[in-house]
């Protein structure tokens, strides 16, 4: 076996790899491997995913959102091509989801050689658009429950997906926002743009979640909206168990867990204007 390593300016991470299953260079450089922890996603250099540890992304990513609407029946994803974002989602039972991903061998490559959207891809529900999902919310002229950004690291592809008028354009068409907004641990910068450049909604909140297969560990997410974003506990554990949803990682109580931030991280997100 070998060793799969994603290095950084000041950091790394590695990986025990048994092979590599695909590779692409396209739009973007994708690899899958098989590891010691299930099938890797890799793209342009940038681990996405990890099987054993995915649900403590997608799930935080798509259930706080969901569970923070009273009743969410449309739903954007902007993104999410392996379609773990996708399964969680239509764990509500929506209507309609709409999934917009720029990299139709993302989405090919995640079907053949992994399979985590567990079918998704596939559900009637679901209507997948392969094209640019900034110039989809642009000219969008739909409203949306909740909108999903299941983007990758600030790169020269998608680096306007964290510009002030993405963010403007998103907040336009939806009524609850989501996306992950990286490590405040080793990627302060990237998360102080990120909490910068979202100043167009009304109200923001900051939520983490562990994910080993992210460096640092510790993940950040932002919730979004221009209405109130509390909801208190009891109102998220009845929506959970009325839609019955089943999950590995989250729970109601995580979800409130999730916005209790460290002392240090409170002290970027207030000096950023966001409530904690």
């Amino acid at each position: 076996m070998e060793w799969f390593i994603e290095a950084s300016d000041n950091y790394g991470l590695m990986i025990r790899v048994r092979k590599k299953l695909y590779e692409f260079k396209g739009l973007q450089h994708i690899e899958i491997y098989d590891t010691v922890f299930g099938k890797m996603l890799v793209i342009d250099g940038y681990v996405q995913f990890i099987e054993r540890f995915e649900a403590s992304y997608h799930e935080m990513l798509a259930h706080v959102p969901m569970l923070t609407h009273p009743s969410p029946k449309k739903v954007l994803i902007i993104g999410g091509g392996d379609g773990g974002t996708a399964r969680e989602v239509l764990k509500h039972d929506p209507d309609e989801v709409v999934m917009v991903e720029i990299d139709r061998n993302v989405v090919e490559a995640c079907r053949q050689h992994v399979g985590i959207d567990k079918g998704a891809l596939d559900d009637p529900r679901l209507t997948l658009l392969i094209e640019n999902g900034i110039e989809y919310v642009k000219n969008c002229d739909e409203k949306f429950d909740v909108l999903i950004v299941d983007g990758t690291d600030p790169s020269p592809a998608s680096e306007p997906l964290f510009s002030p008028d993405f963010y403007r354009a998103c907040s336009r068409i939806s009524d609850i926002y989501a996306m992950q907004s990286q490590s405040p641990v080793l990627q302060e910068k990237e998360f102080r743009t990120v909490l910068r450049n979202t100043a167009v909604f009304r109200e923001r909140r900051v939520y983490l979640s562990y994910i080993p297969m992210y460096p640092g560990g510790i993940w950040s997410f932002l919730i979004a909206s221009d209405s109130s974003l509390n909801v208190e506990l009891d109102k998220i554990r009845r929506r959970f168990e009325e839609r019955r949803i089943e999950t590995e990682y989250y729970t109601p109580e995580v979800h409130v867990a999730a916005f209790t931030l460290p002392r240090w991280l409170e002290n970027i997100v207030r000096e950023m204007g966001l409530e904690v």
